[in-house]
């Protein structure tokens, strides 16, 4: 029931805002008639509007945003299914409650029905669409040449010996920098017997503690930048191809002796342009918070949203602002 009451409500000040005249001005409705009239007294349209406009910024907000997204993100399964999952993510921490599931997307969401809570979540996935294809939209050809020329790499193929470093909670710091101090010696003394001219899959075969490749010579096929840890990634393209590392690599996993064995071409700035941008835009929307917020004014700039009474211009101006600010906080505290 609350949901229509609230339907009408917003109805009512979107009616109320397309009647009022006088841009940059405090608004004034062109009929100011008598909204209710009680006895020796009256309650004018305007000071309806006046009343009801002191609290209903965030669900103006929320009209515009309908406005402008509902017809370019029509809902379709893809939307239904991630909000669908949502919802059944919330219901997991309130599997013996519906009073508690219900207060918490009271609480949390500001609804008071699941039906309220997908109309909330459809509006935010259709947001966060928006979002994401303005600033794909908006990344340069100079952003994704600099992406290019510094992250994209040909596939490396490379064989490895792996010494792991065996530590357990229970050791103490000195006796866990003793056990990995032997791993580094065992693998210095590999690449000793690989200078002397010994076989690296032979040696592979003997030493290594990758049980999941030693047995072909350590052999790790092909890979690229995002499938090693970055210190096993940077030594191997390091090296030219036939060449082994000269001193162990240490990783996350232990002492690496690492023998690259091919490197092909990287891909083409067209082959690989749509992937950049996919990247781009969300490595720029996870390191700055405040995007998401700043998007959204810009998408309704862009579309020439105008608010003709200067009482609901600041609440909006205002509002986001602290979302913004807010944002800024979350995003300094990373």
């Amino acid at each position: 029931m609350k949901g229509k009451k609230n339907i009408i409500y917003l109805m009512l000040v979107l009616t109320v805002t397309l009647l009022i005249t006088g841009c940059g001005k405090t608004a004034k409705l062109k009929d100011n008639t008598t909204a209710v009239s009680l006895k020796g007294d009256k309650i004018s349209s305007n000071d309806f509007y006046n009343e009801l406009k002191k609290d209903s910024i965030e669900k103006l907000i929320n009209m515009i945003d309908h406005k402008l997204l509902d017809k370019k993100y029509p809902s379709d399964s893809e939307e239904e299914s991630s909000i669908n999952s949502q919802i059944e993510n919330i219901k997991s921490y309130y599997k013996d409650s519906e009073d508690s599931y219900l207060a918490a997307i009271k609480s949390y969401f500001g609804v008071n029905s699941e039906e309220e809570l997908k109309n909330v979540l459809s509006l935010e996935y259709k947001r966060e669409k928006a979002v994401k294809d303005y600033v794909n939209k908006n990344i340069t050809d100079a952003e994704i040449k600099k992406y290019y020329d510094e992250n994209i790499y040909g596939d490396i193929k490379a064989s490895h010996i792996l010494i792991s470093v065996k530590t357990d909670d229970k050791m103490s710091d000195d006796e866990k920098e003793k056990v990995k101090e032997k791993a580094r010696k065992k693998a210095e003394k590999i690449i000793k017997e690989l200078d002397e001219g010994k076989k690296f899959s032979d040696l592979a075969k003997k030493y290594s503690d990758d049980d999941a490749n030693k047995d072909k010579g350590g052999d790790l096929g092909y890979f690229n930048k995002d499938e090693m840890d970055g210190s096993f990634w940077n030594a191997a393209l390091a090296l030219k191809k036939n060449e082994y590392t000269k001193e162990p690599v240490e990783s996350s996993y232990g002492y690496h002796i690492i023998l690259k064995t091919g490197e092909k071409e990287k891909k083409t700035l067209k082959g690989v342009k749509s992937s950049i941008k996919e990247t781009l835009t969300t490595d720029k929307l996870s390191n700055d918070k405040t995007l998401y917020y700043k998007t959204l004014m810009s998408i309704r700039e862009d579309n020439k949203v105008t608010f003709k009474d200067n009482d609901l211009k600041k609440q909006y101006n205002d509002y986001m602002d602290n979302l913004i600010k807010q944002a800024n906080n979350s995003t300094n505290a990373q």
